[in-house]
């Protein structure tokens, strides 16, 4: 079958990832039919042959030099290595090797070569990360300086974009290494040790030698062909036989796809294939959208979203109150599985102190305890990612919207809510979520794009005032996160709800901005982020707002002196609760500290239209959690008529 793929125009190829069960062969030679208990068995002795060459060449180059070889791209003859993993390692000479007396054909060993040059690959980057951090090692590990902090993004490749979090992680790993052997790693090859290596056949290594697979005529199963052994260790190359496999396809792949030699893994007994096949899809854009879906991270409420216009004349509309995607009984569960999951390893690390070879029997069954534990939460964790990221991509189809605009929140670590609020924020799977929403909206011609999340919460989608944040709309004078009340306009509304509004008209104003990130392949937009620093200069005691674009009409205002601090605050003077308390989010007024303005975008008009009627996939039957996505347009949420004639006229 030809790997050419037509396109139209407009159109672009995308290579995907379904998986499907292999659940019996045929041996060609003799006709026999395999169960899919032996089927398993004889892939699983070939994986082992794989897995124990691949282990042996990655403990051989496991270290500092040969990993910058590989990386460096050329050859010693300053040829460029090719792309291919086993042909780059083929190129520097490093070979692996069959155990004495064992017969492969050349395909296993390509596909030995492969896995362990991709692994030797990624390793570049952690290897990159660790000698940033031990070269600038920080006075006191647990707290850095800002110019310690300058120093360590400087000394790794791309860290002025990279997450503090992930410094921090490698930092607490490295003091771990050092509390134990009293000294510092010399590098990430000493910090971590070879790593496992698994049991599977990378078939994209190999040519019809080795393997084939070809569509059948009626579209929904494929012919799979391969070279397996007849026992764990094959002395002659009689020993490897053809094995003829059906598949049938999954119906995520489409009609007119087409697929590719997958890789077969193990699992739970069972042989199943990723099948890779490529197929086209719209072509996304980076600029030129009218209409956006803003989508914001909640704790409760999961995803807050809401679709947003770009006009003519540069205004944007808000199209509704948006909606509200809420998993509170899979994040019940999911909190519920995290603590049996913490009393087990605390658990299973008192028994290793003990050292009681009579506990050796309720260690092994606390082991198996955890693993099942683990496998259910990351089953959950797949799961809700899958539900979410389909929510939102129905959403901005419904809404026709080109590009979704979501919150770069992917590491943010939580601080400051509580020991539990922390504990949730941290652990949610932004990334899996956001990862899926790309995969998901690529398949429709609709971009993604991230976008900083500094101050979206902060300061009110109107008039870019501070926001006073408050426990709830019916109690305004007691401090919170929840609910946002704005000083300058009045609006009034959940904080994640206006949020989206300043996330979508970021991401509508920055358009010419947005760039793509060679790590990730994301659609980003990073060069606002240092705008937001300087958005308000003080001059003479004075706010001179350089830029003064935001998210709805300019009220008449002249630049004036900022009010004194007073020292004891009057009761009547203390809106915020206790004192010396003041909400969330809301600013000092003295001289040193003023409000800024976020960022630069343009005129943003609540519409208070009623939200788009669509029923997202599935709901019909109540699959999935698309039973807790919710609309929310509370009435107290909406603009009051006098909040309105101050925004100026509706557009």
């Amino acid at each position: 079958m030809s790997r050419k793929l037509p396109l139209a125009d407009g159109e672009t190829s995308r290579t995907a990832c379904a998986r499907a069960l292999i659940r019996a062969g045929v041996e060609e030679k003799t006709g026999e039919v395999l169960t899919a208990a032996a089927l398993t068995e004889r892939v699983g002795w070939c994986a082992d042959l794989i897995a124990g060459m691949t282990s042996a060449l990655l403990i051989e180059r496991w270290n500092t030099s040969e990993v910058d070889t590989l990386a460096s791209g050329v050859d010693a003859g300053g040829r460029k290595l090719p792309s291919n993993a086993w042909m780059a390692l083929r190129r520097l000479g490093w070979t692996a090797s069959a155990p004495d007396g064992v017969k492969v054909n050349d395909r296993i060993v390509r596909m030995a070569q492969e896995q362990a040059g991709r692994v030797l690959r990624s390793v570049k980057w952690r290897a990159d990360l660790a000698a940033g951090v031990l070269a600038t090692w920080p006075a006191d590990p647990k707290k850095r300086t800002a110019a310690e902090w300058d120093r360590v993004r400087g000394a790794i490749p791309g860290g002025e974009y990279l997450p503090s979090s992930i410094i921090r992680s490698r930092t607490r790993q490295i003091v771990s290494f050092e509390r134990k052997h009293s000294r510092l790693p010399a590098n990430v090859f000493e910090l971590e040790p070879a790593p496992r290596v698994a049991r599977m056949l990378l078939l994209a290594a190999c040519d019809g030698q080795q393997a084939t697979i070809e569509r059948c005529d009626d579209g929904h199963r494929a012919l799979l062909r391969l070279q397996l052994p007849i026992r764990p260790d094959p002395r002659k190359y009689a020993h490897w036989t053809w094995v003829a496999c059906p598949i049938t396809l999954p119906p995520t792949i489409p009609a007119d796809a087409v697929i590719h030699l997958p890789t077969l893994r193990i699992a739970g007994g069972k042989t199943r294939a990723d099948l890779a096949y490529t197929h086209p899809v719209p072509q996304t854009k980076r600029t030129g959208h009218t209409v956006a879906l803003g989508v914001d991270w909640g704790l409760g409420t999961l995803l807050s979203a809401g679709t947003a216009r770009l006009h003519d004349n540069g205004q944007i509309t808000a199209l509704g109150c948006g909606t509200q995607f809420r998993a509170r009984g899979v994040l019940a569960k999911q909190y519920r599985l995290r603590r049996i999951s913490e009393r087990l390893h605390a658990k299973s690390d008192h028994y290793q102190r003990l050292t009681d070879p009579a506990l050796d029997a309720k260690a092994a069954l606390l082991a198996e305890e955890i693993r099942r534990v683990s496998e259910r939460r990351s089953n959950l964790n797949d799961a809700l990612a899958r539900a979410a990221a389909r929510w939102t991509v129905d959403q901005a189809v419904a809404a026709g919207a080109t590009v979704i605009y979501l919150e770069d929140l992917r590491s943010m670590e939580a601080g400051g809510m509580g020991r539990t609020h922390n504990t949730r924020l941290s652990q949610t799977v932004r990334g899996q979520i956001a990862d899926r929403i790309r995969h998901l909206a690529a398949e429709v011609g609709i971009a993604v794009v991230t976008v900083p999340a500094r101050n979206t919460s902060k300061h009110c989608p109107h008039c870019l005032s501070p926001l006073r944040h408050r426990k709830a709309p019916d109690r305004p004078t007691t401090s919170g996160w929840k609910w946002a009340i704005c000083p300058g306009c009045g609006w009034q509304g959940d904080r994640d709800q206006g949020a989206w509004r300043r996330i979508a008209a970021r991401g509508l104003t920055h358009q010419t901005k947005t760039l793509l990130d060679r790590a990730s392949g994301a659609m980003v937009i990073r060069s606002i982020a240092d705008e937001l620093e300087a958005k308000a200069v003080i001059t003479a005691g004075k706010i001179n707002r350089t830029d003064r674009s935001k998210t709805g009409p300019t009220r008449p205002h002249t630049n004036r002196l900022a009010p004194r601090r007073r020292e004891v605050p009057s009761p009547a003077a203390r809106p915020c609760g206790p004192a010396g308390q003041r909400p969330e989010g809301h600013a000092p007024t003295d001289r040193t500290r003023l409000p800024r303005a976020a960022h630069r975008h343009q005129d943003m008009t609540t519409i208070s239209t009623p939200t788009t009627g669509h029923r997202p996939r599935g709901a019909a039957l109540g699959a999935g959690f698309h039973l807790h996505a919710h609309a929310s347009p509370p009435k107290w949420a909406e603009p009051t008529p006098d909040t309105r004639s101050r925004m100026g006229a509706l557009s």
